[in-house]
């Protein structure tokens, strides 16, 4: 019970960091949902409540697709 109670307090009451596993994806799980999008991201679909879906852009020299 101490455990559970532990558990409770440590997810639902402490303030979570920022996780990237957390937010939304799109774009075949390649992309993230976001308000804008950040220099080196380009946005490629929208996601629902009029958010971006923004995507890391490959340097010329990385293509992995």
């Amino acid at each position: 019970m101490r455990t559970f109670l532990f558990l409770f307090v440590v997810l639902f009451f402490l303030t979570p960091a920022k996780n990237a596993f957390f937010d939304d994806k799109c774009d075949k799980l390649r992309g993230t949902c976001k308000n804008n999008c950040e220099k080196n991201e380009e946005l490629t679909s929208f996601c629902q409540k009029s958010l971006k879906c923004c995507r890391t852009i490959q340097t010329c020299g990385n293509t992995t697709d």
